[in-house]
């Protein structure tokens, strides 16, 4: 063996003798080594000793590259070409032992070709890809060759490789490829790996000749539909929080789509070789955006070939759980108030931007340069050549002689036009926007400019083209505080996409209320999206409502200072700064309230008008707080939130239009009981003086009279038949909740184990009533939904929850038991942490106690922190149950056994300890603390 062989072998065996390689450059050529092992002396050894060999080399490929690439001696993009290399010698080997252990035949062997397609065909392999390979002839392959190709694809397969095969003649590979663009693709990266060369060439210079008969136009069609498929399927905007790194918009295919149609177009080989004016196209892309490829090729393919490593599996998907692993592993770590996962996050989500970009940017010049320029027609009427436009391809484009670097307020005006005109922006006037946008800071307190964005923003699909000014990098320049929330995630599970994302989405949902598409979802909103006063202001709030994420502290008062200053230079009147600025501080008011406070409560609805103070400002914040929840995520928003944002919204709306509307206590209390007996007027007077004494103030001002009705049926049922337990179920679809009543004797605990049988039967409890009645009943009502977040509406599973609840009371259910068999979450999820937190608020009632929880959720939480608070010898009124992803709010209205608040500090100091034990896995859970005298 010589000398260069012997160090190329200890450089991928993992011995102690092994030579460290820095930096590292070409993969190590082992295969004249790894053939003499298997075919000594030109004597093929048996198939299970060869197996045995090649597991080992196997082994030591994976084993080398995996040390170099964590030693960070070489790149992703590096990586995975010595991961292709290396197969090289592997997959070449095979085929040689494969010849010499296959008998010779005296009938003339047809040759064949060894050849790798697709990623592998273009020398690059991630540790748990797909090989593909392809035996190629150029007539029907001899049975020998049959034999051959069974030989490797079996002892491929026992080695646990995953491959994909095809056996094609020349003339088929052509059929095949056009009549499938997939096909076609792969083709376009065959490379020989062993066998005959004549039989590649041949097809090489064949397939050259098919692809300029076929012409360049099918298949630029064939991969953009591709595309819109995959994008589909993985997701349209490239700032989804758990990105599809391979697949997603942004991701690695888009990137090697425009390597493909280059391929195709011209025949390159790599990207740099479109720069200069020279090159193919004559100079498609710049110096500096080929090394922007660069940098996207090899930062996504780093993150890839971590994502591998780390999942032990061909994971593609960046979910919570590995963003955290794969973001440590590249170096991440905290810096400022920004966490290493979120740094790692928006590198990526940048990286994704760049690449969509760079193709919005490249593909028009490949579709110009391969199909001819498009034919620029003088515009139809003189406005639009006077403004420095032209229409090419039906479509808007710059007029020559405009130009964007010497008149920057011309990239605005191009896209007021389009929108005005509805014509499409052409490809390589956008082309030109991205490349020209860092001019947009010429514009910043330009009247000119500020009129158009904001008539952008407030007009017709705004959300569009916001979308499109952000995508092409205008905003960030236009805006700079806007640069800071672009690919900014939040790592929690509650938010879909990225800060800026999620902003131009809110910006959506403004437009799909004007409108009127959201009439039935939200009607209320819809409707006073028309009577605003300050529309402008409202679309202004909306665009910065998030603005300070990710600057440490509260967002909304730092958002608050930021719109301060961006209101004026936009040219917003002093009037409209003020409203931006209040609405920007207080946009989470109307949401936390209704889901964390108790709207039946006067002080509650009485705090809110005293911070609003103006119906329109009301109006204001109901309209964004429904564009905000909206545009979280898809299963944010529900029929429940939405009936307690509307009630929340009437009930403040009364008080300000009409001064104080919640009369006295007593006086309410009289009204509901003769609302109720109005109602129950058949019913026998002795049946209803005993319903109308039962309930204490707090249940006759929870209750409309209808629910009130109800009760009393129940309550008389249970009186004749002297049944101990009574449940009624009643689904409201309007409201997509399921409301569950139970009536039975009182006692501590109630509510904890009506809580565990409800996650038992997997219902989710957003709200409950709790009521002992003064004859020491209880008259407890639960408004649950399932998993996802609709009405729990199946007969058969309302049974099973009836069941339980019985059982549960009876004390034949193990409540602990049961729970623990309930699906858990799904382990990507477990990587998210919910630090846990304890609030009591002696302030937000004046009547009870409000103790705010804040824990990860599980199966079961509810009846642990109820069981907690029966055990401190609470009562609770109240429970209003909010999820956000995988963070639990849960609120509860307490009172003492006396019916009074809880203001001893010795006595909500054991609370909040309960409590916080209560917060921890059924696993780690101390045993519960004891209520004290």
């Amino acid at each position: 063996m010589k000398a260069s062989q012997t160090a190329a072998l200890q450089a991928i065996t993992p011995s102690g003798g092994a030579r460290a390689i820095t930096p590292l450059a070409d993969p190590p050529d082992v295969l004249p080594d790894l053939i003499a092992h298997l075919v000594p002396d030109g004597h093929p050894i048996a198939r299970d000793a060869a197996l045995a060999v090649l597991r080992r080399h196997l082994g030591r490929i994976h084993s080398r590259v995996q040390q170099a690439f964590e030693a960070r001696e070489l790149s992703g993009l590096s990586a995975a070409r010595w991961m292709a290399a290396l197969t090289d010698t592997l997959i070449v080997a095979i085929h040689s032992y494969a010849d010499a252990t296959l008998p010779a035949t005296r009938t003339r062997e047809v040759p064949f070709c060894l050849v790798a397609t697709g990623g592998y065909g273009r020398g690059v392999l991630a540790p748990f890809s797909d090989i593909d390979l392809l035996f190629l002839t150029d007539a029907p392959m001899s049975p020998r060759g049959q034999r051959h190709v069974e030989f490797m694809l079996y002892l491929l397969w026992d080695l646990g490789l995953k491959v994909g095969h095809a056996t094609r003649s020349v003339t088929d590979c052509l059929e095949d490829a056009k009549g499938d663009a997939t096909i076609l693709t792969a083709l376009l990266d065959a490379r020989p790996l062993a066998g005959d060369g004549a039989v590649f060439n041949l097809f090489a210079a064949a397939f050259a000749k098919a692809r300029a008969d076929w012409g360049f136009g099918h298949f630029l069609s064939a991969k953009r539909a591709e595309r819109a498929a995959r994008h589909a399927r993985y997701g349209e905007s490239p700032f989804l929080v758990e990105p599809h790194v391979k697949e997603g918009r942004g991701g690695l295919r888009d990137l090697q789509t425009l390597y493909w149609l280059s391929r195709y177009a011209f025949g390159v080989q790599r990207m740099p070789e479109l720069v200069g004016a020279d090159a193919p196209g004559g100079g498609l892309i710049t110096e500096e955006e080929a090394k922007a490829i660069r940098r996207a090729w090899d930062f996504l393919w780093t993150v890839r070939f971590h994502l591998h490593l780390v999942a032990g599996r061909a994971e593609e998907r960046l979910t919570f759980d590995f963003q955290p692993v794969v973001g440590a592993r590249m170096g991440y770590t905290r810096h400022g108030k920004q966490d290493g996962v979120e740094r790692f996050m928006k590198h990526l989500f940048l990286t994704v931007r760049d690449v969509a970009r760079l193709t919005r940017m490249l593909e028009p010049g490949i579709e110009r340069a391969a199909l001819g320029l498009p034919a620029v027609l003088p515009a139809s009427d003189r406005a639009l050549s006077d403004a420095g436009f032209a229409l090419a391809d039906g479509k808007l484009i710059a007029a020559p002689g405009f130009d964007f670097r010497e008149k920057p307020v011309l990239m605005l005006r191009l896209v007021k036009l389009a929108r005005d005109r509805g014509l499409e922006i052409h490809p390589l006037a956008f082309r030109a926007l991205i490349r020209q946008s860092r001019h947009a800071v010429k514009l910043r307190g330009d009247p000119e400019a500020n009129a158009i964005f904001l008539d952008l923003l407030s007009g017709r699909d705004g959300a569009a083209w916001l979308r499109q000014l952000n995508e092409a990098g205008f905003l960030s320049r236009f805006l700079p505080d806007w640069a800071r929330i672009v690919g900014l995630m939040q790592f929690d599970t509650y938010h879909v996409f990225t800060v800026d994302e999620h902003t131009v989405e809110a910006i959506g949902v403004l437009g799909q209320l004007d409108r009127n598409e959201l009439s039935e979802i939200a009607p209320v909103a819809s409707e006073l999206l028309g009577q605003l006063q300050s529309r402008r202001a409202l679309y202004v709030a909306t665009l910065l409502h998030d603005i300070a994420k990710g600057r440490g502290g509260d967002h909304s008062e730092l958002g608050a200072q930021v719109a301060q200053e961006v209101c004026p230079r936009l040219g917003l009147t002093p009037e409209e700064t003020e409203t931006v600025s209040w609405l920007v501080l207080h946009h989470l008011l109307i949401s936390q309230t209704a889901f964390k406070r108790d709207i039946e409560d006067p002080k509650t609805i009485l705090d809110i008008a005293e911070v609003v103070q103006s119906p329109e400002r009301l109006r204001l914040l109901l309209v964004l707080t429904v564009a905000d929840m909206r545009a979280v995520g898809p299963k944010v928003w529900n029929g429940w939130k939405a009936t307690l944002l509307r009630e929340l919204y009437w009930r403040v709306a009364e008080v300000l239009a009409g001064g104080l509307s919640v009369p006295e206590r007593d006086v309410r209390v009289a009204r509901a009981k003769e609302a109720a007996a109005s109602l129950l007027k058949g019913r026998p007077k002795p049946e209803l003086e005993r319903f109308l004494s039962l309930g204490y103030p707090g249940y006759w001002l929870s209750f409309d009279p209808q629910t009130h009705a109800r009760h009393a049926m129940m309550v008389r049922e249970a009186d004749t038949s002297g049944t101990p337990l009574t449940i009624r179920t009643r689904v409201l679809e309007a409201r997509s909740v399921t409301e569950v009543t139970v009536y039975c004797t009182d006692h501590p605990g109630l509510f904890s184990k009506i809580a565990g049988a409800l996650a038992v039967a997997g219902a989710s409890i957003v709200d409950a009533r709790i009521h002992t009645m003064t004859d020491g009943t209880a008259l407890d009502t639960f408004w649950v939904q399932d998993a996802s977040g609709a009405a729990f509406d199946q007969p058969h599973r309302l049974a099973r929850l009836s069941v339980l609840i019985e059982q549960s009371l009876s004390g034949r259910l193990k409540l602990a038991e049961e729970i623990r068999k309930v699906r858990r979450e799904p382990a990507r999820l477990r990587a998210v942490t919910v630090p846990p937190r304890v609030v009591i608020d002696n302030h937000a009632s004046n009547t009870h106690t409000v103790i705010e929880v804040n824990g990860r959720d599980r199966p079961g939480l509810l009846h642990d922190m109820t069981a907690a608070i029966s055990a401190q010898g609470m009562q609770i009124a109240s429970a209003h149950i909010t999820t956000y992803g995988v963070r639990a709010v849960d609120v509860f209205y307490v009172k003492d056994v006396f019916g009074l608040k809880i203001e001893n500090e010795r006595k909500l100091a054991q609370l909040r300890e309960a409590l916080a034990a209560s917060l921890m896995t059924p696993e780690s859970q101390p045993a519960p603390v004891p209520a004290r005298a």
